[in-house]
């Protein structure tokens, strides 16, 4: 827990710099693109929802089948360190 504070407030202290590494107009470049990229990337998935539910039913088990790697991964750091 106290390594992911760290890298919290590393990142705090870095913002500052990297604010003043761009102009608003990149800002507002970057932003408008940002946004820009997730509405397409929703309109592509509503557009082929059909095609999803059909080739890739029981996919959510293999999502949780990593999730449970991943933790117990984690697990087993936090018990033997």
């Amino acid at each position: 827990m106290y390594c992911l504070l760290n890298m919290f407030h590393s990142i705090w202290l870095i913002l500052p710099k990297i604010k003043d590494m761009f102009t608003k107009g990149q800002w507002l470049f970057g932003i408008l693109f940002f946004l820009a990229f997730v509405l397409v990337m929703v309109y592509a998935y509503r557009k082929d929802l059909r095609l999803h539910r059909r080739y890739y039913t029981g996919t959510i088990w293999i999502l949780l089948a990593f999730i449970s790697f991943i933790l117990m991964i984690v697990a087993v750091k936090f018990l033997f360190t």
